[in-house]
């Protein structure tokens, strides 16, 4: 099965993309969501970026029913 990237739907903090990535790469969500944290705090443009992939990323479910 071809890995792909999506929002998750189940035990979501905001809109799910930081728990996607985590399964995308198989890493601790908490690793991502503070690494997510300093990207946001060094360069600012971490909110942006989240914005951009909620935007972009396709729900769990979306990718499994479609």
């Amino acid at each position: 099965m071809k890995k792909r990237l999506y929002k998750i739907e189940q035990g979501r903090k905001l809109d799910g993309v930081c728990g996607g990535i985590t399964e995308y790469f198989d890493i601790d969500a908490t690793l991502v969501r503070l690494a997510w944290i300093l990207f946001t705090a060094c360069a600012g443009s971490g909110i942006i970026a989240y914005i951009i992939a909620s935007i972009i990323m396709p729900k769990k479910s979306d990718i499994i029913e479609g």
